[in-house]
């Protein structure tokens, strides 16, 4: 079978048509055609694809639902009572909404949304998915050098309280994670098969031992960013241990860092043996570390796409017996981080190799594991 694939530059169009450098005042006396051309370059190969896809997304569901609830195009700055609104539309009370049918989103609004494919879900949308909305508008406004609503106090309350009144739990990524004996079970699905089964057993001892890498850190992983180090003891307080291959992998910019930043990540053991048959059984010495192989078991020069990757995860948790409805591609990042835990290892030292700025966000997972282990929840066990 042939995995999906997905451009991101496909809308790149929409995003750069806003990446406006001409309004400043000193462009026109000292930018010449070509230094603007080299300043869009350089702000469309700043953002990541994965971050570009994301706005891309955004403006084209703010235009459409500008134009549906407004009958105007999207304003740049736009004001702030454009924001309220669609704060109003998007984070109501679903109880209110059965009581007056005017609460919330108008239904011609809605129903102009649902029938461009852009509105999915029923009721008010995800707290998490507004802000992240009007985190993009307000990204958009920057790029194009405008201020626009998104700091104001009126905004910012608004959008609390709104999340309180819509009153819907917070839904992790993955609802379950993909622990050690998870893994293991997708691991003996790969057995001792062709090149996708080497390529796969490969991406999943990396993505879960480097720290629970996200898909786009391992679809645009290459070679250059991997340096073989010297064996490493099996039991860092015994030199005598057994020694264990061991790999550095450079991060560059990830989502909480930046290429200047110098993230690196180790690989010992397992992980290493499982890459370097990869790599060496297909001659693969520069470009993508983990690439495309179609249904003929062809390797492609061309790196897996993140939606490649997900479709690799979903499709060994299906064959391993496993529900594919209650598993996403996070869940190997919340698999490590709640491994970890289970293993007694310091959240520092976790966060350091999954690259997790936000403590209280990795803390979530150890909290959870804590539970599991905790006696008193076992008071009538």
């Amino acid at each position: 079978m042939t995995e999906p694939s997905g451009d991101p530059s496909d809308r790149l169009g929409a995003l750069i048509s806003v990446v406006s450098f001409e309004h400043q005042d000193l462009v026109t006396d000292l930018l010449t055609d070509a230094d603007l051309k080299t300043l869009k370059h350089l702000a469309r190969k700043g953002t990541p694809e994965n971050s570009l896809r994301a706005l891309t997304s955004d403006l084209s569901y703010l235009e459409a639902w500008c134009l549906a609830a407004s009958g105007q195009v999207l304003p740049w700055p736009a004001p702030e009572s454009l924001a309220l609104k669609y704060v109003a539309h998007h984070l109501y009370d679903a109880a209110e909404r059965e009581r007056d049918p005017n609460h919330g989103m108008p239904e011609d609004v809605e129903i102009e949304l649902r029938s461009r494919g852009l509105l999915r879900t029923e009721g008010p949308q995800a707290p998490a998915t507004v802000r992240r909305r009007l985190s993009s508008w307000s990204t958009l406004h920057r790029i194009r050098g405008e201020k626009g609503p998104f700091a104001e106090p009126s905004l910012r309350e608004a959008v609390k309280r709104a999340a309180k009144a819509a009153d819907r739990p917070r839904v992790r990524n993955s609802r379950r994670a993909i622990t050690r004996n998870i893994l293991e079970d997708l691991l003996d699905t790969c057995g001792n098969g062709g090149p996708a089964a080497m390529r796969d057993r490969a991406l999943l001892l990396v993505a879960f031992a480097s720290g629970g890498r996200r898909r786009s850190e391992l679809a645009s992983l290459k070679i250059k960013q991997l340096t073989e180090e010297e064996p490493v003891p099996a039991d860092p307080a015994d030199p005598e241990s057994p020694m264990l291959p061991c790999m550095t992998i450079e991060l560059g910019r990830t989502k909480t860092t930046d290429a200047e930043e110098g993230a690196a990540v180790k690989l010992i053991g397992r992980p290493v043996e499982a890459l370097a048959t990869w790599l060496e059984s297909e001659s693969i010495k520069d470009g993508y570390v983990f690439r495309q192989v179609d249904q003929w078991e062809n390797v492609s020069a061309r790196g897996m796409t993140e939606a490649g990757i997900a479709w690799v995860i979903k499709s060994r948790l299906k064959t391993a017996g496993y529900d594919v409805k209650d598993y996403s591609a996070h869940g190997l990042r919340a698999g490590y981080l709640t491994q970890a835990a289970r293993d007694g290892i310091p959240l520092a030292e976790a966060m350091q190799q999954s690259q997790h700025k936000s403590v209280q966000q990795a803390s979530e997972y150890y909290n959870d594991a804590e539970a599991e282990l905790s006696r008193a929840a076992r008071l009538m066990g």
